[in-house]
């Protein structure tokens, strides 16, 4: 509707006038409702049913299986850390629809097909061929580049097929990284050992890999999936310059050392939210003196090391529980790594070297080491065990 300037005018009013004339008009009010608007421009959106590019979830693959039920399948098959994500996956790939591929953007990687006017897509082993070569060399920018479709179309009639300008969803794009990150190095293998990433990628690289490698090579690309949390700040609050709550790592480091924040880290619970500020640093500062404290006392005690070492069976008994409790901590550090439990390693650490160690055995032997002669089986036991202990832990 243009008003008498040429300009927009009030289509609504118009449209309700012409039906009040026409005696159409059933009831008329306002209504105060809330609508979807861009997030760009803020201008009300406005819907308009397309025709887009599916992947379709429940069509047989030809040999009796779908892409749900694979990738159903594949998800009992992948070992989830924490076991709650196997379930919660689970669910996303049960209720899922189609997974709709193509987008309408002026930018990114191309759906490269071309189509005749019914939408049947052209199967041509040269025509792909052109193509993949034409982006190996170019870039996917060669699908929009000037007489592209009679390139790649060759003695097809250019005017029966239609070229595809579509693009392909992001996420699409991310699901299929396993394949030229694993696929083409030879230092790696396929599938993946472990997927690492936030718990909400349940609904995004973890869901769209599991689809498309499901759907190309019938499996998941990865062994385990594994999730963490998200950082917040001393309080449980989200991190936010506003706030001025926020903890920048590069800070940390030039303050107080990396090794204070790798500490941190893997002192946390990752699987849930984590929280991060001045208190609980200098908590992992305050343990971190206490690990080096302890590999200090050792290291001087080395430097008497003659290096002749006495029989484990003729050792006093005391070293022999300290190479037995030795043997229960890398018991329990091999189990923590196979599952992924790095707090329950890092606490076992702690409690031995600040307990064990240095409130026990140090403590009883400190006499032996400073006293007893460089000959004395209870010395020279002492200070094989404490070379034992040091190349096993700093290892």
């Amino acid at each position: 509707v243009i008003d008498d300037n040429g300009k927009k005018g009030n289509a609504n009013q118009a449209v309700i006038d012409e039906l009040i004339k026409r005696n159409a008009l059933f009831a008329r009010g306002r209504l105060k409702h809330s609508y979807p608007h861009s997030w760009r421009s803020k201008k009300p959106v406005i819907f308009r049913n397309t025709p887009q590019w599916f992947v379709y979830m429940d069509k047989d693959l030809g040999d009796g299986t779908t892409l749900r039920s694979r990738a159903l399948k594949a998800i009992d098959d992948t070992r989830f850390v924490p076991a709650a994500g196997q379930n919660r996956i689970r669910a996303m790939i049960e209720e899922r629809p189609d997974w709709v591929l193509s987008r309408q953007r002026a930018w990114g990687v191309p759906i490269a097909v071309f189509a005749d006017e019914d939408g049947n897509v052209l199967k041509d082993e040269a025509v792909n061929q052109r193509i993949m070569e034409a982006f190996e060399k170019e870039g996917a920018d060669a699908w929009f580049a000037d007489g592209a479709k009679e390139r790649f179309l060759g003695n097809h009639d250019a005017s029966k097929w239609h070229q595809v300008m579509d693009i392909l969803d992001v996420w699409f794009d991310s699901g299929s990284t396993h394949v030229f990150t694993l696929e083409d190095r030879p230092d790696l293998k396929w599938p993946a050992d472990v997927y690492l990433e936030g718990s909400d990628q349940h609904r995004g690289w973890f869901h769209s890999s599991l689809l498309e490698s499901c759907g190309t090579r019938g499996r998941a690309p990865y062994e385990a999936v594994i999730t963490h949390g998200f950082t917040m700040d001393e309080e449980g609050r989200k991190m936010s310059k506003s706030l001025g709550n926020t903890v920048v790592p590069q800070d940390v480091i030039k303050q107080s050392g990396a090794d204070i924040l790798r500490l941190w880290v893997v002192t946390t619970d990752y699987w849930e939210d984590q929280r991060l500020g001045k208190n609980v640093l200098q908590t992992n500062i305050d343990a971190y003196r206490k690990l080096r404290n302890t590999i200090r006392w050792m290291l001087g005690t080395l430097a008497h090391d003659d290096g002749k070492d006495v029989p484990v069976e003729a050792m006093p008994e005391l070293e022999r529980l300290m190479l037995h409790r030795l043997s229960e901590l890398d018991e329990v550090v091999r189990q923590g790594y196979d599952a992924f439990e790095f707090k329950r390693i890092t606490r076992a650490l702690l409690d031995f070297m600040v307990v064990e160690l240095s409130a026990f055995y140090f403590d009883i032997r400190k006499d032996a080491l400073y006293c007893d002669g460089p000959s004395s089986l209870r010395r020279r036991a002492a200070v094989q065990v404490v070379r034992h202990l040091f190349e096993c832990l700093v290892k």
